[in-house]
């Protein structure tokens, strides 16, 4: 599996692609708000002859959703959240607006996520983490066979997602991460929402919220 990344919106959000040499492909968290950035992204998937699968968000928030809509209408495929994350999705209209996002898409999840199940796309297998304290329906995708963890905003590069968010929660971030990121082997990569990429290892020896 190989993994491409793109920057998006003023958040600076981190869209991934994930597809393999079947040529299959998943978009999560699609944050292309702007014409040209949802043309750099299907530009990148027709250049290189990718064919989208599902769609997947990891949470909710207004940042990662941007393209939810257009991913649908683009390349009609099925939407996957965890319920829990539901209400986060419904109130992105509510307040988008007051944001400086007036144009934003509403989309409507066809699939839900749980903890343990695996979301498979050409020959790629992504298991499910449940990982709540950011956003209450946080999910991260696991790709063992190549020690790779996309991990929204749960885990940042010496940082930890933001929990004074509704619905957000300090202790149970820091659990999520405790029991299920860092019982990942230390050489796993984490592909956070926003910033560089970071390992488990280094994490768990130098991220001041955890030590």
């Amino acid at each position: 599996m190989k993994i491409s990344t793109f920057t998006f919106n003023p958040f600076q959000e981190n869209t991934y692609v994930l597809h393999d040499e079947t040529l299959a492909c998943v978009i999560v968290d699609p944050g292309c708000y702007e014409k040209n950035e949802q043309a750099a992204l299907t530009d990148f998937i027709r250049d290189n002859k990718l064919k989208v699968i599902k769609l997947l968000n990891t949470h909710c928030h207004i940042d990662h959703v941007f393209g939810n809509q257009f991913i649908i209408d683009t390349y009609q495929v099925p939407f996957y959240i965890h319920q829990a994350d539901l209400p986060t999705l419904q109130a992105v209209p509510v307040y988008a607006p007051s944001y400086g996002f007036p144009q934003y898409n509403p989309a409507t999840p066809t699939n839900f996520l749980n903890e343990g199940d695996i979301v498979s796309f050409g020959h790629t297998e992504l298991k499910v983490f449940f990982t709540p304290g950011h956003a209450p329906g946080h999910v991260v995708f696991y790709h063992e066979p190549t020690k790779t963890c996309v991990g929204g905003d749960v885990l940042f590069q010496r940082s930890i997602g933001r929990t004074d968010l509704p619905g957000g929660n300090h202790q149970t971030l820091l659990h999520s991460i405790r029991t299920k990121l860092f019982t990942l082997p230390d050489e796993v990569t984490v592909y956070p929402g926003h910033g560089p990429s970071t390992t488990i290892g280094e994490e768990k020896k130098y991220n001041p919220f955890l030590r």
